[in-house]
C-alpha cells in the first residue's frame, strides 16, 4: 500500500472519529463528488468478514440458481423447463411458489448464534430480490410480502433484533432496485427511463421504509445495471442517508446504484460478484462470494463437492483481506427456514480458525507484500503497533520437514517469530540470500493450534 493511501486511511479514521464522537457538521450534497468524499465508518474495515443470506420465494423450488425461477420460459433453461413440466401443472407461475415459502422452522436467534460463532461481524439479509417479494411487511408491496403471504412474519425485523443482541455484530440489508416484471418498471423501461414512476412509487418508498424501520448499517444495493443512477435517484437518497437518516453516522453502502456506478462510486466497491482482484486496490472493496459454488440460493440438488472446503474458504479470506478487502460469505437457507448442516459446519469451523488466528484478520491492513517472494500460497497482513509493525504470514500449506522459508520478511537481531496458537517462540535464521528460515518444532497433532492455514507472526522486522 502506498504512503498516500496510508495517509488517506489515517485522515478517514480521524474524520470518522470526530463525526462519531461529536456531531458531524459535514453536509453531503446529492452528487458523487460530495458523496464519495464521505469517509467509511471504521467498524466496517475493522470487521473484515460478513455473512450474506439469500432467502426468499426462490428458496421453494431450490432446484438451481434462483435467477432461473423468475420466469423459466423467458430464461429458457432446459433443465428448469423440464422440471416444471414434470412436477407442476402447465398454468403454474412463479407467484404460486409464494404460499409454499413457509419459514416454519425459522429461528432468528439460532441463526444469530451460528453467525456469531462464525466470527463474522456483520450480517446482510436479502430483503427483496429481483422478483419484488419483500421479506418485511412493506406498505408498497401489497400481497407480495412475507407478512401477507407465506411466512406471515416480519423476517427482516426478527433477524435484525436477534443479530443486534450479539456483541459487536452489525445488521445490514440487501435490496434490489428493480423488479423484472413490475408493470411500472416495464413502463419506465419502455419509455427509455425518461419517466420514473417505478422509482417514485416502489423503489424509494421501500428504501426509506428499510432505513427508518430497521436502521441497517449496510445497504447492499443491486439490480442497478439496466438504468443509470439518475433514473434511480440514487444521489438524492444517499444524501438523505448520510445527512438525516437514523443511521447517518454508521451506515455505508456499496457501488451498485446505476449502470454507470460500479467500481466508480459509492462507499465500498463490489464491482462484480465474487470480485477478488488479488492485488491491493486504492478504494475499499468487498468480495461477495458463495459457499455453494453454483448458487446464491439453496439448492436441493447440490452435492458435497459443490461446497467450498475449509481450505478453499480460508484461502478466499486470506487473499481478500491481504489485499484490503472484506469478504461477504453467502449462504442460502431452505424455504422452511433452516440453515443446512454443511453451511453451519463451515461457519462454525471458520469461527474456530478465527478464534486462533483472528489477530491476523480483524483490523489488519495490507502489508508491503501480499504474497511471498519464495514460497507459494502465503498471504500477508499487518498491524501498526506502538513499536512499529507486526506482520502476519498466512501459510496455506504446512511446510515440508517443518521448515518454513519466506523471502519477504527482512529480519533483524530483534525479530521475534511466533506461531499463532502455539505458546513458544520459534527459532529462525536469516535466509541464504534474503528473508528468513523458520524451524518449527514437532507439534503433536492434538496440540496443533488449528487444522487449516497457519499464521506466523513477525515482530520487530527491520
Amino acid at each position: 500500500m502506498s504512503a498516500a493511501l496510508y495517509n488517506h486511511e489515517i485522515v478517514s479514521f480521524l474524520v470518522v472519529f470526530i463525526c462519531i464522537g461529536l456531531t458531524c457538521s459535514t453536509k453531503y450534497t446529492p452528487d458523487w463528488a460530495s458523496l464519495d468524499s464521505r469517509p467509511l465508518p471504521t467498524w466496517y474495515d475493522e470487521s473484515k468478514i460478513g455473512i450474506f443470506i439469500h432467502w426468499g420465494v426462490f428458496s421453494v423450488p431450490s432446484f438451481t440458481n434462483e435467477w432461473f425461477w423468475y420466469d423459466w420460459k423467458t430464461f429458457k433453461n432446459p433443465s428448469v423447463i423440464n422440471f416444471m413440466k414434470n412436477n407442476y401443472p402447465p398454468d403454474f407461475t412463479y407467484a404460486d411458489f409464494a404460499p409454499k415459502f413457509t419459514a416454519e422452522f425459522y429461528n432468528p436467534e439460532q441463526w444469530a448464534d451460528i453467525f456469531s460463532a462464525s466470527g463474522a461481524k456483520y450480517v446482510v439479509l436479502v430483503t427483496k430480490h429481483h422478483e419484488g417479494f419483500t421479506n418485511w411487511p412493506s406498505k408498497v408491496s401489497w400481497n407480495w410480502n412475507a407478512m401477507d403471504v407465506g411466512p406471515k412474519r416480519d423476517l427482516v425485523g426478527e433477524l435484525a433484533t436477534a443479530v443486534r443482541k450479539k456483541p459487536g455484530m452489525h445488521f445490514g440489508t440487501y435490496h434490489s432496485l428493480f423488479e423484472f416484471y413490475h408493470p411500472l418498471y416495464l413502463q419506465d423501461k419502455a419509455n427509455g427511463y425518461r419517466t420514473q414512476d417505478f422509482v417514485r412509487d416502489k423503489t424509494m418508498p421501500e428504501l426509506y421504509e428499510l432505513v427508518n424501520e430497521y436502521k441497517p448499517e449496510v445497504i447492499w444495493s443491486d439490480g442497478d445495471w439496466e438504468a443509470p443512477d439518475t433514473y434511480w435517484n440514487a444521489t438524492e437518497f444517499l444524501a438523505w442517508l448520510y445527512n438525516e437518516s437514523p443511521v447517518k453516522d454508521t451506515v455505508l453502502v456499496n457501488d451498485r446504484w446505476g449502470s454507470n456506478t460500479r467500481c466508480l462510486h459509492g462507499g465500498f466497491w463490489n464491482c462484480h460478484d465474487k470480485y477478488n482482484p488479488g492485488v491491493v486496490q486504492k478504494h475499499k472493496w468487498e468480495n461477495a462470494m458463495t459457499l455453494d459454488k453454483g448458487s446464491w440460493g439453496y439448492r436441493r440438488t447440490s452435492k458435497l463437492s459443490d461446497y467450498l472446503t475449509m481450505d478453499e474458504l480460508i484461502k478466499t479470506i486470506a487473499s481478500t483481506v491481504s489485499c484490503g478487502g472484506n469478504v461477504l460469505i453467502n449462504i442460502g437457507p431452505t424455504h422452511d427456514g433452516r440453515v443446512i448442516p454443511i453451511f453451519e459446519e463451515r461457519l462454525r469451523q471458520m469461527g474456530k480458525w478465527l478464534d486462533v488466528n483472528g489477530e491476523a484478520i480483524y483490523s489488519s491492513i495490507p502489508w508491503t507484500h501480499q504474497n511471498d517472494t519464495i514460497t507459494p500460497d502465503v498471504w500477508y497482513t499487518s498491524k501498526k503497533t506502538v513499536n512499529g509493525t507486526d506482520v502476519y504470514a498466512i501459510v496455506l500449506d504446512w511446510p515440508r520437514n517443518n521448515k518454513l522459508i519466506l523471502g519477504s520478511p527482512n529480519v533483524s537481531s530483534e525479530t521475534v517469530v511466533s506461531l499463532m496458537g502455539y505458546p513458544n517462540k520459534l527459532n529462525w535464521v536469516p535466509g541464504t540470500q534474503s528473508g528468513v528460515e523458520i524451524q518449527i518444532p514437532d507439534i503433536p497433532y492434538n496440540k496443533m493450534p488449528c487444522q487449516w492455514a497457519w499464521v506466523f507472526k513477525f515482530s520487530n522486522l527491520s
